[in-house]
């Protein structure tokens, strides 16, 4: 059961690492999670990359999150929720260049030189700051996510409380659910109850404590990388949906503005969470794009990626 230490704060990870002679590219994949997600988030990506390319797959549980610590000052997960809610953005929140850090210590641990991120949502902030900060990173996926700060088309104002959304006198399973609410299209969780079910155990056995989850939103709502952007000097594929509802699909262009070099699909009508509900597409376009990056051009074109291209 592999462990990272930093600042005292133990980070599980998983690490899928294949003989050599049975991987098609020797470079691991990393599958950083969004606010407040297990592993499960990447589930579909993840057994795509092993099958297609062979790859070590590496999926860290951010700090709080599955079976990390969470590293939080002793007295505030005691606290009640009403007075630790407004605490996200100040002495009890994470911050993304320490969660970055994390990820650093975590490659370090694995023996992992060189990588390729995968990053939704917080997890693609993650990924920002480690490509600004640290220097593992051979590529960067970004889904569904922003550089933050005042020049971002910013976060609707209601999205952290429906994140944080608690039933009055509901079930843990039912503040999931609510949870849910945002990051998909309402036409997919009404067709597939099944599957939002079985998310819903996911989420139980995975996902990140209460504590936890309002430290990460404030990372995720304090952070800015947009002055430093031009530091990432390794190939990005941004990829975003038009109907999310979480960080609104003009950031993917400001991104795309801002980072050298680029390829940016558009999925039309995709929710914030394309991981799952748009996962083909998703996938498509991750291998693609980092079949490109591993000099596997024939293997990307056979694929015929079914993502809307913006260009």
């Amino acid at each position: 059961m592999p462990r990272a230490t930093r600042d005292g704060v133990s980070i599980y990870y998983e690490f899928d690492e294949r003989p050599m002679d049975e991987r098609r590219t020797a470079t691991p994949v990393v599958f950083l999670q969004d606010l407040g997600y297990g592993r499960w988030m990447w589930r579909w990506q993840r057994e795509a990359v092993a099958r297609e390319f062979g790859a070590p797959v590496i999926a860290p549980d951010l700090r709080g999150t599955g079976r990390s610590d969470a590293g939080l000052p002793p007295l505030v997960p005691r606290l009640p929720g009403r007075l630790r809610s407004p605490l996200p953005q100040n002495v009890a929140s994470y911050s993304v260049s320490g969660l970055a850090a994390d990820l650093e210590a975590v490659l370090d641990d694995a023996g992992v030189h060189s990588a390729h991120l995968v990053g939704s949502g917080l997890g693609g902030m993650i990924a920002q700051q480690y490509a600004i900060d640290h220097d593992r990173a051979v590529s960067l996926t970004l889904c569904g996510t922003t550089h933050g700060g005042a020049d971002a088309d910013p976060i609707p104002d209601e999205i952290p409380s429906r994140l944080l959304a608690a039933s009055a006198g509901g079930s843990e399973r039912q503040r999931l659910r609510e949870q849910l609410r945002p990051v998909f299209t309402p036409a997919f969780t009404n067709r597939n109850p099944h599957l939002i079910e079985q998310l819903l155990e996911w989420r139980l056995e995975q996902d990140a404590s209460r504590p936890a989850l309002e430290a990460q939103l404030g990372a995720f709502l304090g952070f800015d990388s947009s002055a430093e952007l031009d530091l990432i000097d390794v190939p990005t594929l941004i990829v975003h949906g038009t109907n999310d509802e979480v960080v609104p699909w003009r950031n993917a262009r400001l991104l795309e503005e801002a980072i050298p070099d680029t390829r940016l699909e558009i999925i039309e009508a995709g929710p914030h969470l394309l991981g799952v509900e748009r996962s083909d597409e998703v996938t498509d376009a991750l291998l693609s794009f980092v079949a490109v990056q591993e000099g596997e051009d024939a293997f990307a074109a056979a694929r015929n990626p079914r993502v809307a291209h913006s260009r």
